[in-house]
């Protein structure tokens, strides 16, 4: 099907499967791999009545390319984009809603690298101004290792109004910078949070940050002056992740 994809890695496809299976049209396992992972996802699979395929992992190679598959790879039809009211929708069924937001952040490889961590931290959606930044594209896709397949990205024309559309849905929204005057940690993030990352270089633009509830800082102890923003982004959605579990 000329629609499809190809999405590969044991995380990104048992992922897809638990999530979205009515996505996934086929399923290959490399042949000569029988170990509990395995057998697990192809039980998955199964279960959910997804066509599996055993096949040589040469094929597999052949499809993919250079890159680690861990002999899995899903066909699966792309995610359906999500607008600002899908986003706003789907909080009512959320509990406690992770939303990463990205203002202006150009560079694919950090908005790919962005989705990866916002998908294990169990985010809702990524959300990215629709002009000067990164959207999906498939450099963006394969940084994010199946990731844009399972967090739904949401290109908004307005950033600002859409931060206060979530505010005003309960969602505290935080902005983060190097000389803020607090600590992630020292911030609530139990509750539902948006979390705002700047441009490389540029940070916030001056309306975006005067939206946030709260800024924050990561503690910075060595010699370089910042993060790289998919970095900092990681270790932010790792604290709520923290805060959460300990609570």
């Amino acid at each position: 099907m000329s629609s499809s994809q190809l999405i590969y890695g044991l995380h990104a496809v048992q992922a897809l499967l638990k999530r979205h299976p009515d996505r996934v049209l086929e399923l290959r396992l490399a042949e000569r791999r029988d170990d509990p992972r395995m057998r697990a996802i192809e039980s998955l699979a199964r279960e959910r009545g997804t066509k599996v395929l055993r096949v040589d992992a040469q094929s597999l190679q052949q499809a993919l390319g250079d890159v680690t598959h861990q002999g899995v790879v899903a066909e699966v039809l792309p995610l359906a984009p999500w607008s600002e009211d899908d986003l706003v929708g789907a909080l009512a069924d959320a509990t406690a809603p992770l939303v990463l937001a990205l203002d202006g952040v150009q560079d694919p490889h950090n908005l790919g690298a962005c989705l990866r961590t916002a998908d294990a931290c169990g985010a809702l959606a990524v959300v990215v101004p629709k002009d000067r930044a990164a959207n999906l594209s498939p450099v963006v896709s394969k940084v994010a290792a199946g990731a844009a397949e399972t967090v739904p990205l949401v290109t908004v024309t307005n950033l600002v109004r859409t931060l206060k559309l979530l505010k005003e849905a309960q969602l505290w929204v935080t902005g983060a910078d190097a000389e803020a005057p607090v600590t992630a940690a020292e911030v609530d993030f139990t509750g539902g949070t948006v979390l705002v990352m700047g441009a490389e270089g540029a940070g916030l633009r001056q309306l975006t940050r005067q939206t946030c509830d709260f800024m924050v800082r990561l503690p910075q102890l060595g010699a370089v002056e910042s993060l790289n923003v998919s970095v900092a982004a990681g270790m932010l959605l790792y604290e709520v992740v923290r805060q959460r579990n300990k609570k």
